[in-house]
Formats: C-alpha cells, sequence, structure tokens
C-alpha cells in the first residue's frame, strides 16, 4: 500500500504536469491568435515523416519514439553506430597491422549484429 509520503508526491507530480500542459495550450492558443502560428510554412501541413519511421514495425514505432524522445539509443542502433564507426577507422587506417585488426573487429561486431536481429526476429519482435 502506498505511503502517504507516495501519494503526496504524486499528486506535486501530477498537479506540475497539469500546470506544464496548461502552460503550453496558453502559449499555443496566444501564438494562434497572435498568427504565430499560421505563418509558419509549416502550418496546416502533415509532419514530416521521421526518417526509418515506415521501415520500423508498427508495434516497435511508439517504444522507439519515446526511447528516442527520451535521449535513448536502443542497443541495435548503438552497435550500428559501433559498426559505423568501424567502418570509417577502416578506411582511414594507414597500415596493414591497423587494417587486419579493425577487420576483426568489424567481423566480430557484425556477428553480434546478426545474433541479435535474429534474436529479434525468433522472439517476434522485428
Amino acid at each position: 500500500m502506498p505511503s502517504s509520503a507516495d501519494s503526496d508526491r504524486r499528486k506535486a507530480r501530477d498537479a506540475a504536469l497539469r500546470s506544464q500542459d496548461e502552460a503550453i495550450a496558453d502559449h499555443l492558443a496566444e501564438a494562434m491568435r497572435s498568427g504565430e502560428l499560421k505563418s509558419a510554412p509549416s502550418f496546416g501541413k502533415p509532419m514530416a515523416e521521421a526518417e526509418g519511421w515506415s521501415e520500423t514495425p508498427l508495434e516497435l514505432r511508439l517504444p522507439f519514439k519515446i526511447l528516442k524522445n527520451a535521449g535513448v539509443i536502443p542497443p541495435e542502433v548503438e552497435l550500428f553506430h559501433q559498426r559505423a564507426q568501424l567502418r570509417q577507422q577502416l578506411e582511414e587506417a594507414t597500415t596493414e597491422l591497423q587494417r587486419a585488426a579493425l577487420r576483426q573487429r568489424l567481423g566480430e561486431l557484425e556477428q553480434v549484429i546478426a545474433l541479435r536481429l535474429e534474436s529479434l526476429r525468433l522472439g517476434g519482435r522485428l
């Protein structure tokens, strides 16, 4: 059973969110009255679709959007970033020894990515 302190904190948080929502609504209403919204080039047009949105499975769109808005990168995306960095380093490598080490790391990372994606496919999450 939640304590009184938990209940009070929850009420305070909810009140703060309501007041923030009200402030946003007031600001938007003022922008509408002043014509600031209508002068925006995108007014009345659909928002641009985020890159990769249509390729993302429907059931993962909202969770990925929430993570993106929170600044959290899904582990799979982080792996893709690491792969891109390794590829860049491989292009810039000046010695065969560096290239060999980078190719080894890149191959290992690509195996990790393939296993992770296969796990997601088998689990029905991709």
